[in-house]
């Protein structure tokens, strides 16, 4: 949602407010790498760097022509698929009640897109994509994370020189005003790092089903989010998506977890 205020309303440039939003989280949660004591070579991951500077740079500049719901709609069903695909290649199982939670998570979110919605656009739903798939090489690099908190410091912190390396080559004219800078800050230094920890910190507990049928809320909670902060329509649709998709992911968590053999 600050992303897209701060885009729709001209506050700054997408390639700008991406480099702003990761060096603010980046001097957040310095201070965590700084008082860990010993050896510190298992926390840095230059692929782990990578793919948060490609989610969150391709993140942005998808959401110049997206709304907030439908940039939040792409991203995690492309996460959806690509998790679920993981999980069940690792040998999660797909239980009866696992099976029906997510295909109603799912079918909540697609009848948020059936005829009559506005469809995005070619460029900016590819590129949604592929912050999605970024995200979700995230989120798998975070399953074995030996400390979430300093792991998450340590990611942040390469994926600033990856971001300002790449920024000058995409970028299309830099330009921000002082609502631009707070709204990328507030981004990076308040609800990135903050939640990044806190999903690294659950990832271990998580099977990769589960977890990404979990993020399936979140293009619920974005488009709540729009509708009260950029006065996007709230519809009776939007609303009875948003119950089946809780209901689904309440049906995924709830559901008994076994293995089966590869």
């Amino acid at each position: 949602v600050l992303c897209r205020v701060a885009l729709k309303g001209g506050h700054i440039d997408p390639v700008t407010f991406s480099d702003l939003r990761l060096m603010s989280g980046a001097v957040v949660l310095l201070p965590l790498l700084l008082r860990r004591e010993g050896k510190k070579q298992d926390l840095w991951s230059v692929k782990s760097g990578f793919f948060l500077m490609a989610y969150a740079l391709c993140f942005s500049l998808a959401y110049i022509h997206l709304d907030t719901g439908t940039g939040a709609l792409l991203l995690f069903g492309v996460v959806q698929l690509a998790m679920v695909a993981h999980g069940l290649f690792h040998g999660e199982s797909m239980s009866f009640s696992r099976a029906t939670g997510l295909g109603l998570a799912v079918a909540g979110i697609a009848a948020l897109l059936l005829p009559g919605a506005k469809a995005p656009p070619l460029g900016s739903a590819v590129l949604m994509a592929l912050s999605g798939l970024a995200w979700t090489a995230y989120t798998l690099c975070g399953k074995r994370s030996p400390n979430p908190a300093q792991v998450t410091a340590a990611n942040f912190i390469f994926a600033v020189p990856f971001a300002l390396v790449l920024s000058p080559f995409i970028s299309q004219g830099a330009h921000f005003d002082g609502i631009g800078i707070l709204l990328a800050v507030l981004s990076g230094a308040g609800a990135s790092a903050g939640a990044y920890v806190l999903w690294y910190s659950l990832l271990p507990r998580l099977e990769s089903v589960t977890a990404s049928t979990v993020q399936l809320s979140v293009p619920c909670l974005a488009m709540l989010g729009g509708v009260t902060f950029l006065g996007e329509s709230m519809s009776l649709r939007m609303a009875f998506s948003t119950l089946a998709v809780l209901a689904g992911i309440l049906l995924v968590i709830k559901a008994p977890v076994q293995k089966i053999p590869l």
